[in-house]
């Protein structure tokens, strides 16, 4: 089982990005797939979750910028990001998990089983 995420880079305020994650040994369109950040010296924190079911969930720090979105034939999981601002300067991961995303866990990193490397992400003029 392996989560690749990609797509981070530079851009400006107020640009966007879009970041990829892909799985691979597992079908992605059965688990929850959640993308968190962690910028220097902070707690990793949850941006955006996409249960299996179809539903998704922001974090308030990002909604209404940030749409997360499947693509099970690539067995891909997307978040594009607009409207970033410097303080959306993180690492972001992805990660899967096989629970049911409810609202007391889905922002809970130890709720996810498989992660992948980090894509960086830097906003900044």
């Amino acid at each position: 089982v392996q989560l690749q995420a990609s797509g981070g880079g530079q851009v400006q305020p107020g640009g966007s990005l879009r970041l990829a994650c892909t799985a691979s040994g597992f079908t992605s369109d059965y688990y929850g797939i959640g993308w968190f950040r962690q910028a220097p010296g902070k707690q990793r924190e949850g941006v955006s979750c996409s249960n299996s079911d179809g539903l998704n969930y922001y974090s308030d720090s990002v909604k209404g910028r940030f749409t997360i979105s499947r693509d099970n034939a690539k067995n891909t999981v997307y978040l594009q990001m607009n409207s970033l601002k410097p303080e959306d300067t993180a690492d972001y991961y992805c990660a899967a998990t096989t629970s049911n995303l409810i609202v007391s866990t889905r922002w809970d990193p130890n709720n996810y089983n498989y992660w992948g490397r980090g894509t960086q992400v830097t906003v900044s003029s």
